[in-house]
């Protein structure tokens, strides 16, 4: 691996950790700062999550664990709220690079596209309705809010990524490097009492 593909990805790694940027924004904001041509390689996202892991042991090795730990316990209490739609974590939080500045993914799985839509509003929960890139590559409907997070003693984002039912076998495949991408509550149970 050169050089520029490094310097990517630890610059990318530290914009992720300390200003809570996605890893497509993280990659081109990092080719900004470094100076180097739109043109340039960027590094794969496994690249990046190994030099995310390395930034986050050396900068916050005493305080990232607590604040994954209380995303998790969040996520877990919205996915105890929502469990009739089968909820599944990802992102940040379930590969364990979360900090204080992430966001919570949940993917549900519903048999009716609107009915998670009217849990919320039953629930009097204000959300905002916007499409984003789900997991097969096509748009998806995500309801995103905001929830208190005592121990953070901040608010943070949660997105609940809406999918069809039959979506969820091939949500379960781990990825090329055996990875699983999302949990669900039991799994995530098995986390929480690991750590």
């Amino acid at each position: 691996m050169d050089n520029a593909t490094l310097s990517i990805a630890a610059t990318a790694a530290r914009l992720i950790a300390e200003d809570g940027l996605e890893y497509g924004a993280a990659k081109h904001q990092a080719l900004k700062l470094l100076g180097l041509p739109s043109r340039t390689p960027l590094p794969d996202n496994q690249v990046l999550e190994e030099a995310l892991r390395e930034h986050l042991e050396l900068f916050f090795a005493d305080t990232q664990p607590g604040e994954l730990r209380a995303l998790r316990e969040l996520a877990r209490s919205w996915m105890m709220r929502l469990a009739e739609f089968r909820p599944h974590l990802g992102g940040a939080v379930w590969r364990g690079t979360a900090t204080r500045h992430s966001d919570i993914y949940l993917q549900l799985f519903c048999d009716d596209s609107k009915s998670a839509e009217i849990a919320l509003i039953n629930q009097g929960i204000d959300y905002q309705v916007q499409q984003i890139r789900g997991f097969q590559g096509g748009l998806v409907d995500a309801l995103s809010l905001h929830s208190r997070c005592a121990p953070l003693n901040e608010h943070v984002g949660v997105h609940l990524m809406i999918y069809d039912h039959d979506d969820l076998r091939g949500a379960l495949r781990p990825d090329s490097h055996g990875h699983t991408l999302r949990g669900d509550l039991q799994a995530l149970d098995r986390m929480l009492e690991n750590t």
